[in-house]
């Protein structure tokens, strides 16, 4: 059985290319012409010559590379709309506690007592002043750490929440 000819990847890369650039090059009125061929329906009116070129340029790569598999579009499926993850960061930067200028944070860590004094301008440790609790978290432990989560500021999700 003889073996069937497969275009080597640098040659496949050479021909998308080409058409990416060949698309690139159309007009607004042409741009819409090949959505119409390809997706076999006119495209919003209101659509920009920019995100045109964009989704023709993704579908000319699926359609060469292969699109995404079935994980990772249940995952970006799952994921939600940007307003949605909008809605969260802002529901997670409510979680953390407000402190205001004066009060004493404590933090008991590897057997030692860590004060930090929350300043108008940063915060204050041994004797010098760091513009972030992150900062101050990291020189105790030598990790990454969330400053406000390992000062005990950050509320800890009840078992009913998801973020």
């Amino acid at each position: 059985m003889q073996r069937p000819k497969v275009a080597s990847p640098r040659a496949e890369q050479k021909k998308l290319d080409a058409e990416l650039a060949q698309v690139r090059k159309l007009s607004v009125e042409d741009l819409r012409a090949r959505w119409h061929t390809i997706f076999r329906r006119r495209p919003l009116p209101h659509l920009s010559r920019h995100l045109l070129f964009r989704v023709l340029a993704y579908r000319l790569q699926s359609d060469h590379l292969g699109d995404l598999d079935a994980e990772s579009r249940r995952l970006l499926d799952g994921s939600g709309s940007p307003e949605d993850a909008g809605r969260r960061a802002i529901d997670l930067g409510k979680r953390t506690a407000d402190v205001r200028p004066g009060t004493m944070l404590a933090r008991e860590w590897d057997g030692r007592m860590h004060h930090v004094t929350v300043l108008t301008n940063g915060f204050a440790w041994n004797g010098k002043t760091y513009p972030s609790l992150t900062k101050i978290a990291r020189t105790i432990t030598g990790t990454r750490w969330n400053g406000p989560r390992f000062f005990g500021l950050r509320d800890k999700p009840s078992n009913g929440i998801q973020t």
